[in-house]
């Protein structure tokens, strides 16, 4: 069954394959430097979201040292808005560390791979498989959701991920594994969707026991969630001279190396509240609080042209909050 269903897979591949900016056309060389950056991207992330950061990245920074040569704040300022920013600091880490180790050309190899920052099991084994067309199982949400209906598992995720990787590594060719592994990404993405999967057009239904069972958006089984806490904070928006202050968070924890505003009272001021924010992140929600003045104070920070703050590279939840800032300055 794995090997005709593999068929069938990569048949439907030839013809219905998504058009995106990181992958090869006919007839060029895969760039294994667009690869592993489209796949950092779109971690925990959509293609919409990412197209546009990618043109972004790949117009500014072309090459993998282009991007190991540039200032932190500078590639931290560009991901702003994609969220996740241990990924952009990775991302840094990564490019000079190929650069420093392997003289700008990215190994072929997992086991090499995975000891770059930022590079787990599945994206050096996207990496080997479609930049270098060598045999490596690659398992992502979507190939995890088509292998648990194609087999009908009953195990939630994640244990199942085990019994998911084995049946997957059935399923994968030793010839052509990065079209094997695109196609499974985009049946996951395009027709085997979480829900309402378009089971008529999918390639793999005569060999579905999900699709058998009458009921396939059923499957994948997930355990129980934990209740995801809430938190709550204070932001401040102080402005000096047309100028609001800003401050640069710790390199490592939550939203590490960005410009925000400060979270501690920056001055004695006559604070006037200016509304609240939520913003979910991945373990948490937060309702933020802003907390607005205008003071002649002089302290340690990034005084940003309050006209300017779009460029700023602040993160969403700060974005969120100087927009209340922005209001709170017309409505004074």
């Amino acid at each position: 069954m794995a090997a005709n269903a593999s068929r069938a897979l990569l048949c439907w591949y030839a013809v219905h394959k998504r058009d995106l900016p990181w992958r090869a056309r006919a007839g060029e060389t895969p760039d294994p430097y667009r690869i592993w950056l489209s796949e950092i991207m779109l971690q925990q992330t959509t293609v919409a979201a990412v197209k546009p950061y990618f043109a972004a990245f790949t117009g500014r920074w072309p090459a993998v040292e282009t991007l190991a040569a540039e200032a932190d704040q500078e590639v931290m300022r560009a991901w702003a808005g994609l969220g996740y920013y241990a990924r952009a600091r990775n991302l840094l880490a990564c490019a000079r560390a190929v650069v420093a180790e392997h003289g700008g050309d990215f190994p072929a190899d997992e086991a090499v791979l995975r000891k770059l920052p930022g590079i787990g099991a599945y994206t050096a084994a996207a990496i080997v498989a479609i930049a270098f067309g060598r045999r490596a199982v690659v398992v992502d949400g979507n190939v995890e959701r088509v292998i648990v209906r194609l087999h009908g598992l009953e195990e939630p995720l994640p244990k199942a991920r085990p019994c998911i990787r084995a049946l997957a590594d059935a399923m994968t060719p030793d010839e052509g594994a990065g079209d094997f592994a695109q196609a499974m990404m985009d049946l996951g993405a395009t027709i085997c969707t979480p829900r309402n999967p378009d089971c008529g057009n999918c390639p793999l239904t005569g060999h579905c026991a999900a699709y058998a069972s009458g009921d396939p958006s059923r499957y994948p089984v997930k355990a129980a969630k934990a209740a995801r806490p809430h938190r709550e904070g204070v932001a401040y928006w102080l402005e000096r001279s047309g100028k609001v202050l800003l401050v640069r968070r710790p390199a490592k924890g939550l939203l590490g190396g960005m410009l925000a505003l400060p979270e501690e009272r920056p001055a004695e001021a006559a604070w006037r509240d200016a509304g609240a924010v939520d913003h979910v992140f991945t373990h948490f929600s937060l309702t933020m609080r802003l907390r607005c003045a205008e003071a002649d104070a002089n302290m340690d920070g990034v005084w940003w042209p309050v006209e300017r703050i779009g460029e700023a590279g602040l993160p969403t939840l700060f974005a969120k909050l100087a927009a209340r800032g922005l209001a709170w300055r017309e409505a004074a």
